[in-house]
């Protein structure tokens, strides 16, 4: 079957892709978030066209196809463009054979825990702890994720001494047997991540994210060799070469690929992949309850090097305003720390026709 017609439905934030085949077949996939409108014209402009009239039954070869004929451009805005191919195809796959894209990874539906990821650095350290006591008391949640340093800060905190306070007060608020873990965002430089890191040893925090300019890949080394926590990283990387040489040299011990960045679940599989073979844990980037978590689910629950955990952004409409209402039957529902990967056809997954109706729309189609 071939490829008839890509639709998109978008908005600033983000942008839905369907995929109609020559047999009516249906499926819906996302751009990346932030900026999706840009995205969606490299998507009808660079992507559709090399598409519409072929087989979509190899995903690998058709998505090598596109990087190929736009070979001129292999950074992030076209790969942000493919991943709503990329998604959209899995979709259709799972509903034409009625199973869920886990399935057809090989895994099983079922619940899958999270881990609850803040994404403020303006909150006080109090209460930022008192947010997550709250968020574990009533969802059961037993780990967390909380900010450290300034984003992309050059080695600048949020505030003077920010970071060991917050560390130390977050340790002595949760529960002791709560995951611990800390996003640096690119902030500091080797020296003070280590010294950092010792404090975050000291406070049992196990996951040390980013602590380096992630485009210093040796500076991130040695902050990995330097501590006992897991150093992590990757969310912004989407070249293979850049994932080769990470995964190889043990740049961090946890590799935190975004599925949207990426280009898809595909590309996602290769890396995943890659980190298996070096006994490496995958821990995938995921930080808005957008198709993104959806995906990343999905995949968890099917590759054998997963995490521990799915990143489960915690905020709200104060700070993702863009999230609300995206889809129906709330998919993000969490009960004791923990979220169903659904069985249903695809993605599982049903967007708010509403929202679909608000949306700017594009087509590309066979004349």
């Amino acid at each position: 079957m071939k490829i008839n017609k890509l639709e998109t439905f978008t908005k600033p934030f983000v942008s839905f892709v369907k995929i109609t085949n020559d047999n009516g077949d249906e499926g819906y996939g996302q751009m990346s978030t932030y900026n999706s409108d840009i995205t969606a014209q490299i998507f009808h402009k660079q992507v559709a066209p090399w598409v519409l009239g072929k087989t979509h039954d190899d995903f690998e070869n058709l998505e090598n196809l596109i990087l190929e004929k736009e070979h001129k451009f292999p950074g992030s805005y076209l790969l942000r463009a493919i991943a709503g191919l990329d998604t959209a195809l899995w979709d259709l796959k799972g509903r034409i054979e009625k199973k869920p894209v886990v399935s057809l990874l090989g895994g099983i539906p079922g619940k899958l825990r999270v881990y609850g990821s803040s994404m403020k650095r303006d909150i006080k350290p109090q209460d930022e702890a008192d947010r997550l006591k709250k968020i574990q008391d009533n969802q059961g949640i037993n780990a967390f994720k909380f900010r450290v340093g300034a984003e992309c800060g050059r080695g600048i905190d949020e505030w003077p001494g920010r970071s060991e306070e917050i560390v130390k007060i977050i340790n002595k608020n949760l529960d002791p047997s709560t995951d611990k873990l800390v996003d640096a965002n690119s902030c500091f430089s080797p020296e003070q991540a280590i010294e950092l890191g010792y404090i975050l040893q000291d406070n049992d925090v196990t996951h040390y994210e980013e602590p380096c300019p992630y485009w210093e890949p040796e500076q991130t080394l040695k902050v990995t060799n330097a501590l006992k926590i897991d150093v992590t990283g990757g969310e912004q990387d989407c070249d293979l070469r850049i994932w080769k040489d990470m995964i190889d040299r043990k740049i961090v011990n946890i590799i935190q690929p975004d599925i949207m960045y990426m280009g898809g679940i595909t590309r996602t599989l290769k890396v995943a992949k890659m980190a298996e073979e070096k006994n490496m844990k995958c821990t995938p980037h995921a930080a808005n309850l957008s198709l993104v978590t959806i995906c990343t689910m999905h995949l968890l629950k099917a590759i054998p090097n997963a995490g521990k955990y799915l990143e489960f952004a915690i905020e709200g409409e104060d700070y993702y305003p863009w999230q609300k209402d995206l889809f129906l039957n709330n998919p993000f529902k969490i009960e004791d720390g923990k979220i169903m990967v659904s069985e249903a056809p695809g993605w599982g997954i049903k967007i708010n026709p509403k929202w679909i109706e608000e949306s700017n729309y594009t087509i590309s189609e066979i004349n």
